[in-house]
């Protein structure tokens, strides 16, 4: 049987600014099994990690991220927006969020973030970011856009990925063999008995997205799903230990 694993989104970001070092630093204290965070490229093709491939949302800069380099990026204030203690607060790279990460027993589920716009060798730059800090085997690599999904298979066919999308698609697991992924990341509202039974059967992992929802991370618990993706590890991980430990 599956022991669900929490996966903290954006990092703990119901309390800290999303995909920024003070929300991974809540994960971890908050015994997060592991951490999901997005990745863009930069202008000099740095990994910059944020949502939104553009900075207006969560910083007080504007327009694309693509239009800045590292170091234009990191004068920026990534914190402000979400509570005055955390002003300054910069956005992060891969390589500052794996240096942290790898010291710790967490996983990482990096999603590139790349189905509206191209980013140039964006898998060759995750893959060689994660082998950096010996953390290929504690990854899985997610994105909506599945031709990288597929890119990151034929650099390296060892590396888990997994498979995002939000409507409900019909028997994924068909789909997922063509694009040799090894987990369905889908939208929470879609899951049903069928669903879980069929993917499993497949040996597929689950591991859906954005469940913030005490009551749905119960029901997701005692169904044993793979993986919660939430806004709120601390709550997932109580919920998690009382129904599938007794």
């Amino acid at each position: 049987m599956n022991f669900t694993r929490v996966q903290a989104h954006r990092g703990a970001s119901g309390y800290a600014p999303e995909n920024t070092m003070a929300a991974f630093k809540k994960a971890v204290d908050m015994k997060a099994d592991g951490i999901e965070l997005d990745v863009h490229l930069s202008k000099d093709g740095h990994l910059i990690v944020m949502h939104d491939e553009t900075l207006n949302r969560t910083s007080n800069g504007k327009g694309l991220i693509a239009s800045y380099t590292l170091e234009e990026l990191k004068t920026l204030d990534a914190g402000s927006w979400f509570g005055k203690e955390f002003k300054g607060e910069k956005i992060p790279t891969l390589n500052e969020v794996l240096e942290f990460i790898c010291k710790t027993e967490l996983f990482i589920n990096v999603e590139i973030k790349a189905g509206y716009r191209i980013y140039p060798n964006i898998e060759e730059k995750v893959l060689a970011c994660l082998q950096k800090y010996n953390m290929l085997d504690r990854c899985i690599i997610s994105s909506f856009d599945h031709y990288s999904l597929f890119r990151v298979k034929e650099l390296n066919s060892n590396v888990k990925t997994g498979l995002l999308y939000g409507a409900s698609l019909y028997e994924p697991w068909e789909y997922a063999k063509s694009v040799k992924v090894n987990a369905l990341h889908p939208l929470y509202l879609t899951l049903d008995k069928h669903f879980i039974e069929g993917a499993y059967a497949h040996n597929l992992d689950i591991n859906t997205y954005t469940v913030n929802d005490e009551k749905v991370m119960g029901e997701l618990a005692a169904a044993r799903i793979s993986g919660i993706i939430t806004n709120y590890p601390d709550k997932a991980k109580k919920i998690v230990s009382e129904i599938q430990e007794g």
